[in-house]
């Protein structure tokens, strides 16, 4: 049994279904990429998989409980969560950021601690970001900021970490970057991570486990090399393209086709 589940799930916002019918067991120690158009349910799923958004029908499971039958505190110690686009407080420094993912562990009886105080700094030192803890996230870079973001969600000491859109507005190379983070993660401490990514083909260089959506329906899950196919990229995407072999990862690489590049061409 995995740690975290969909089953039967549908999601609406005020009234609106934007899934429906959704089943997703979530790979536990494996990073899984959820992929598809823009307004196909990518966001909506995650924030139902952590908790920010109640299904209309079935449930999400985390550690065999129904996930909205457990106080919220309970959660965020077991699930960290990156939203899409964060904002900090105006001047903020770093290492204050990062520390508010001790939140979960806190309480009226039990304030900042020596094992707070080791989270943050584990949580810096593992992204990389030591050197920035005094200076203000409003100097940042892009990737600084979102591997600061990340630190915050280590921080909680969480197994499970949800990310969502984690390179959107980042260049290629900051992408690699965060990416390259998020695996390390997965390797080094056996943390399952959800991601919502864009790019196809750094979804099957960084994960395990893909998922397609489109229209708000799950059309595909699997490796890389069971999802990503000429025929599933053209569902998902209407788009035509060939999918060969990755180079460097030897993962599937889908190179789209222009309306004046013949197939096979």
């Amino acid at each position: 049994m995995t740690r975290l589940a969909a089953q039967s799930v549908t999601l609406a916002y005020d009234g609106h279904v934007v899934a429906t019918d959704l089943d997703l067991a979530i790979p536990d120690a494996r990073v899984t990429a959820i992929v598809g158009p823009n307004a196909c349910g990518k966001s909506t799923l995650l924030r139902a998989l952590s908790r920010l958004l109640r299904p209309t029908q079935g449930a999400v499971v985390l550690d065999g409980e129904v996930i909205h039958r457990l106080p919220t505190k309970q959660v965020a110690r077991k699930l960290g969560l990156l939203p899409q686009s964060p904002i900090a407080p105006d001047g903020i420094l770093v290492g204050d950021l990062v520390a508010r993912g001790r939140t979960p562990h806190q309480s009226l009886f039990q304030q900042w601690s020596r094992a707070d105080e080791q989270a943050v700094r584990s949580a810096l030192a593992a992204t990389g970001t030591t050197d920035l803890a005094d200076r203000s996230v409003d100097e940042l870079s892009g990737g600084q900021r979102q591997r600061v973001w990340i630190a915050m969600a280590l921080a909680q000491e969480t197994d499970l970490l949800l990310l969502d859109e984690p390179t959107t507005f980042l260049d290629i190379a900051h992408q690699i970057e965060v990416l390259d983070l998020v695996a390390q993660l997965n390797r080094d401490a056996g943390r399952t991570v959800v991601v919502v990514l864009h790019d196809l083909n750094l979804a099957c260089r960084y994960a395990h486990h893909l998922v397609a959506m489109r229209g708000g329906r799950i059309v595909a899950s699997g490796t890389p090399h069971e999802v990503i196919t000429a025929s599933t990229v053209e569902e998902v995407f209407g788009l035509a393209a060939t999918v060969i072999d990755d180079p460097v990862s030897h993962t599937p690489l889908v190179v789209p086709h222009s309306a004046h590049t013949p197939v096979g061409g």
